[in-house]
Order: C-alpha cells, then structure tokens, then sequence
C-alpha cells in the first residue's frame, strides 16, 4: 500500500524533481529526457513521479515557474535596493549575475517554446512577476520626472538588451575583454540617452 504523503513529503519530492530535472532539461533538451530518465537520476520507480506531476509538460511548468520567481525576486532586491537611491540606475549587474550563475534555469525560461504554459496558473503568475520587473525602473524614472517616454517599450528594450548579453556569453561569442556585464553596461547607457532619461 502506497505511503500516505504530508505537504511537507510532496514538496520535498517536487523540489527535488525539479532540481534535477531543471539541469537535465537545460542540457540535453526537453525531448531528450524522459519521466524515467528523472525517476532513475532520483532512485525511485519509473512510475512514483506520477505521483506528483501529471506529466513532463506538467514538470517542465514547475521547473520554469520556480526559475522565473527565483529571477524575479533578485530584480526585485536589486530594484529594492536602487530605490533608496535618488534615481539609482538600473545597470544590468544583478540580472546578469543571477542569470550566470543560473545557466540552466536561464535557458529554460527563455529557449523553451511550451505551448501549453497557459494551461499552468504558477508558470503564468511567475512569467508577469518577472515581466514586472523590467517595468519598475522605468515606472519609478516616470514618477521621479525623470523619463517621458513609454514604460512598457523602454522595459522590453531593456530587457532585450540584457538578454542579448546573457546570451552571447553563455555561448561563448564574448571574448575578454568584452564580457556580459561590460556589454549590458554600455547598453544601459545609450538605451538611457536614446529615451531621454534626465541624469541626476
């Protein structure tokens, strides 16, 4: 007879699964992994992540919206912290350091296509919670009278710029002395100019 599970042993589990499951779907492809793949890199039976995901869609979900809150909890530290600032800027530094030190869980929440993700209320929640972040500096910019211009744009310009950054050097395209950060850096600055951000 199946023991019975506590909260605490079914997220235990879940945790887990995704940690796993988060680097083998980074490296070898949502494809290239199998639910027997996981139960075997965990020691347990084929059949006993049934228990807790309905599928591979249902755990690629999970792992994807735990990467986004992970993310969009350090942008909103950092934000936090540059608040406290008279118009302290936005440079790039802690996106770019989480998304290095977060290979896998980076890649996974931007180079996987889920047409399903809809279907997942945690995924959709932590996938706007992050998209949030790349408005609140601008948004906060606007309130101080120091931009004009159109938050939502500025935020996806921002953003794009930082990706870019990220990803050039997870594939190994910048070579020293040009780096992700020195890039995202220089990019902050002529996004700032462009959009006439008012400087202290």
């Amino acid at each position: 007879m199946p023991k019975v599970l506590s909260a605490a042993d079914i997220e235990s589990f879940r945790d887990r699964l995704c940690d796993i499951a988060e680097v083998k779907f980074a490296t070898l492809g949502i494809d290239g992994v199998t639910l027997r793949d996981l139960a075997s890199a965990m020691g347990v039976s084929p059949m006993t992540p049934y228990r807790y995901f309905k599928d591979k869609d249902a755990i690629l979900a999970a792992v994807r919206a735990r990467a986004f809150s992970r993310f969009a909890a350090a942008m909103e530290s950092a934000e936090t912290s540059a608040g406290k600032k008279k118009g302290g800027p936005f440079t790039g530094v802690a996106y770019i350091d989480w998304a290095l030190k977060n290979p896998a869980a980076y890649r996974l929440m931007f180079d996987t296509q889920q047409p399903t993700a809809e279907d997942y209320p945690d995924l959709v929640m932590s996938m706007a919670r992050s998209r949030e972040t790349m408005t609140s500096y601008w948004r906060r910019m606007k309130a101080d009278g120091r931009f004009k211009g159109d938050v939502d744009l500025a935020g996806h310009m921002m953003w794009s710029a930082m990706h870019g950054a990220v990803m050039l050097e997870l594939a190994g395209l910048l070579h020293k002395p040009l780096d992700a950060r020195k890039l995202a850096a220089r990019a902050m600055l002529a996004l700032a100019r462009d959009l006439g951000v008012i400087a202290d």
